[in-house]
Formats: structure tokens, sequence, C-alpha cells
């Protein structure tokens, strides 16, 4: 352990229960200094075993909704109280399709679905941002992070309208960042992270053959939500000042490759 994030306070939204990427990072913050709030909608918490995760990071849980701007006013209010002081970091680990959960294909959403979908796993991400650009809650070189995936920019058919919502999330990334990095000195920046085992990841359709897939692409295998949560802790960290504005990939090189040995030799 490096005390890579001693004194520095944050928010981290998504922790659901142990095999989410929320969860691996608030306890790898908890290991390296940091101090934090965990947050989810209320339907999450209940759902979870978030409470866990409180005790053993010695954290507190404040219920929010992140598509309610009145939640996340008093979400930032009451974590600078509870934290004392503006916030050094904040993990934005939230997605969700309805459509997908309901098995409608992309080519016959239910629209309201789409909606309710890119309005938790984009809109929320701007929503949150301009809450703590208003109340000026970050500090200076404060690190803000949302995670994404590669289906933003290539066609992974099953993934559905979360593609689109990721896509929404990672341009809400770059154009807000640009004010958050002008204006208060903070970065902004997403992560596309390998297909992980979660809870939501599991939800897509045919994911045991995605996840297989990207392994006998990826020269070093897929990134596990451990490997993840260590990525994100060093955007927190003030090792990276100068990193705003990126979409990072973290898929063990799957991203740069057209095809590997072990997938063409199940063809041949």
């Amino acid at each position: 352990m490096y005390n890579l994030l001693k004194g520095k306070r944050g928010i981290i939204f998504g922790a659901l229960d142990e095999n989410s990427i929320a969860w691996k990072t608030a306890e790898r913050v908890f290991e390296e200094g940091g101090t934090f709030v965990l947050t989810n909608a209320p339907a999450s918490i209940r759902m979870g075993t978030i409470n866990a995760l409180a005790q053993k990071t010695n954290s507190q849980i404040i219920p929010a909704d992140a598509t309610s701007v009145t939640d996340l006013e008093y979400l930032v209010d009451q974590a600078m109280e509870i934290l004392g002081g503006k916030i050094d970091f904040v993990l934005h680990s939230i997605g969700m399709s309805v459509n997908v959960r309901k098995g409608n294909h992309y080519t016959n959403q239910n629209y309201e679905y789409t909606e309710k979908g890119w309005n938790v796993s984009a809109v929320s991400f701007h929503k949150v941002m301009q809450v703590l650009y208003k109340k000026d809650a970050m500090n200076e070189w404060g690190s803000i992070v949302a995670l994404s995936y590669m289906a933003a920019q290539r066609v992974f058919p099953d993934y559905n309208d979360m593609a689109d919502n990721k896509a929404f999330l990672e341009s809400i990334a770059r154009s807000f960042g640009y004010f958050f990095g002008r204006d208060k000195k903070v970065r902004v920046n997403t992560i596309s992270q390998s297909p992980t085992p979660t809870t939501a990841g599991q939800g897509v359709k045919g994911f045991g053959g995605f996840i297989n897939f990207a392994e006998k692409m990826s020269p070093l295998g897929n990134a596990s939500a451990l490997d993840c949560a260590n990525y994100t802790l060093t955007l927190f960290s003030d090792l990276t000042r100068k990193v705003t504005l990126q979409n990072l990939l973290h898929d063990g090189g799957f991203s740069n490759m057209g095809v590997s040995q072990e997938v063409m030799e199940m063809f041949e």
C-alpha cells in the first residue's frame, strides 16, 4: 500500500455488490488512504449489500437517485459536510437499459424505456457534474471518472441501446470536461473497460460468449473489476494531473486487435 490517496475525499456512485467495479474501487481507495461517501438509488441499496461495504470502509451511505438534481444537490452538500470539505474524486459507475432487461431487440425498442436508459446511464453524469460545478464542490486538480465500454465505438449487437448510452456518456465527459478543466482545474475522463462479470454486465444477452471472445482476442486477457479499480485509482491520484477529456481503453489490448491467433484457430 502506498497511501496514494491519503487525505483525498470523494463520492462513489454505483456500488451494488462485491462483483461491481465501484465496490472494488471503494475497497482500493480505502486501502490507499482515501475517504468517501457511497451512494446509489434507494432501490439499488435495498437490492445490494452496500451496508457491508460501508462498514468495511468506515463510510456513510447517502441514498440518491442520480437522475434527480434535487437528490444530487442534497448528496453533494451532505458529502462535503461528512467529509469535511470539498471533493477530490468522483466515480460514476451507473448503467441501465430497460430494453435489455425486457428483452427488446435494438430494432424494436420501447422508447419510454430508451429514455429511462439514457437518463440513468448518461444524462445522470451531466447532472452529477453540473451540481458539482455549480456548487464549486470540487478541489482544484480533482478527478471525475465514469465507466464506459467500447460498444460506444464498435458494433456489439446484443449490447443494444446501452451502446448509444455509452457514446452519449463519453461525449458528455469531453464536453463538460472542457469547462471543468478550464474553470476549475478538474479532470474528467471515461474508462472503456473490458467486459466484466458484474451484476449489470451479466444481464446482457450472450454475455458468456461475449467475455470468452474478448479473452481470446486480448493479448493480455480481459481486465478484471479489480484491475479497473486499480486503474481508476491512478486517475484519482496526483500522478495524472494533466490527463483529461480522454476515453481510456482498459481492455488488455482488445481495442487494437483485428484478430488473434487463438480466434483464428477456432475457424481453421
